[in-house]
């Protein structure tokens, strides 16, 4: 069931308005906000609900022992094993055909003729996300940064919530917890959010689904017939896209949370106007790059123990990055550079750290970075590690070749995208501020129009988000 669609409008409608009726009954609300969710992610196979009911009973009473643990060592060893397990499970579901697949090449090249068969599981969707809500959850429990959450329903609740279920935002039981105990009294921001859902939707369906079918797809899935113009515009392209459609579900995410009276952090802040490339995971995925900051960085160590390890840290949080957004040695790849990146980075600190960059400079530090992340992309989005070979030695050498594949509209799309990364802040704040304004009518009345509009410009159907296989 994809947001931009009608039978979700349909679903999400229903809800709003059950919760609606409810009005102060908020025990009620929470229990049609769980049946909601478990029924949401039902759509893509009832069999996943198991899984998610189980990591939710998991979180829940490992919270519990460790909250009552009588000393430090047993807390430790509980959060040690449940968190194992929740690993145990992505590793199954995830990772266990890749490994397969990995011992049997390893295999191979040792001359061992004896292969390890395939079980071929079947992925749950957003099973990173949850797992990550849990083990953060149970981590922030021992560290005594997050109060134990003894009602069942709201663990239900926090570890299925239907808007952010599937794609993310990761938010912390933290900032989500209290929300399930003391409910906002502040009136629902109907007009900033449907501004939010509408951005959302012409992000997805204009910018990014138009881009891959009109660009990127056709040229990643044969990159040697085409020249190097083209694979240029199909690398800005796949990073508008991949930006546009991430940001997009975030964007629509945070919108139908606070129409059902819940808030979330913002997951994107314009990242490819980053001049470090420390710099643009701040902005780029924020909810999973501090997730990786605060439960594997620095628990490795962080910065704390001189430079050398500093390095292997970034470097090894990178690399279980990339593993987390997919079982295949392309996305590990695109971990190691972005590792390497902030490692080299942080080398040269104290050469590029502490100086203030002319205008010029900063426009080069923007343009080194960008195309350091387009680089990487390419390993991304790429097929695998042959596909990304050619794709790259096309790009330096194939430019005998005009421009085939990439039409004015399409170019004007990755413009378009590029552009919207200097919009300033003010300018949205001042076009929320309008909306909230607005009479219920004329929203109502605005939404017809562009919908109508997005879907006339939009190419036909709506594809999966990106990240949905994650």
């Amino acid at each position: 069931m994809l947001f931009p669609t009608l039978g979700f409008l349909l679903f999400f409608l229903i809800v709003a308005a059950a919760m609606a009726v409810l009005g102060t009954r908020f025990a009620a609300k929470k229990t049609v906000l769980v049946v909601a969710s478990y029924y949401f992610y039902a759509q893509w196979d009832w069999r996943f609900c198991l899984l998610l009911a189980g990591s939710s009973a998991l979180s829940y009473i490992a919270g519990q022992l460790i909250d009552r643990a009588s000393d430090e060592r047993r807390a430790r060893t509980i959060l040690g094993i449940a968190v194992a397990l929740h690993l145990g499970l992505l590793g199954i579901f995830k990772y266990f055909d890749f490994f397969i697949s990995s011992a049997n090449q390893l295999a191979r090249l040792l001359g061992l003729e004896h292969e390890v068969p395939f079980i071929e599981i079947l992925l749950p969707v957003g099973i990173s996300f949850f797992t990550f809500h849990g083990i953060s959850y149970i981590t922030d429990v021992y560290r005594r940064d997050v109060a134990v959450c003894r009602n069942p329903l709201d663990m239900l609740l926090y570890m299925s919530f239907f808007p952010q279920l599937v794609a993310g935002p990761i938010v912390r039981a933290a900032y989500f917890l209290p929300q399930l105990v003391r409910p906002s009294t502040e009136p629902i921001p109907v007009g900033p959010a449907l501004l939010l859902i509408l951005s959302g939707l012409f992000k997805k369906v204009v910018i990014a689904n138009y881009l891959a079918t009109g660009l990127v797809d056709p040229v990643f899935s044969a990159p040697t017939s085409y020249g190097g113009p083209d694979l240029l515009l199909a690398t800005y392209g796949y990073a508008v896209q991949i930006f546009c459609d991430f940001s997009a579900y975030s964007d629509m995410a945070i919108a139908l949370a606070a129409l059902l009276g819940f808030r979330f952090p913002a997951n994107f802040n314009q990242p490819y106007r980053a001049q470090r490339l420390r710099e643009f995971w701040q902005r780029w995925h924020i909810s999973l790059s501090t997730w990786l900051r605060d439960y594997l960085y620095k628990p490795l160590g962080g910065n704390r123990h001189g430079r050398w390890k500093t390095y292997r840290n970034l470097l090894l949080t990178m690399l279980l990055g990339g593993l987390w957004h997919g079982a295949a040695w392309k996305f590990i790849a695109w971990g190691a550079l972005h590792g390497g990146g902030l490692a080299v980075e942080r080398l040269l600190e104290p050469w590029i750290g502490r100086r203030a960059l002319s205008p010029a400079a900063k426009i080069v530090a923007t343009l080194i970075v960008f195309h350091f992340v387009c680089l990487a992309w390419i390993f991304f989005r790429a097929e695998d590690f042959a596909v990304a070979s050619l794709f790259i030695g096309g790009l330096a050498s194939g430019w005998g070749d005009g421009v085939q594949q990439a039409g004015p509209f399409v170019v004007a799309l990755i413009v378009l995208g590029l552009a919207g990364q200097f919009t300033p802040d003010a300018l949205f704040d001042r076009a929320a501020l309008a909306f909230a304004r607005v009479p219920s009518w004329g929203l109502g009345a605005m939404a017809g129009i562009v919908v109508a509009l997005i879907n006339a410009l939009g190419p036909e159907g709506v594809a999966p988000f990106i990240y949905f296989r994650f």
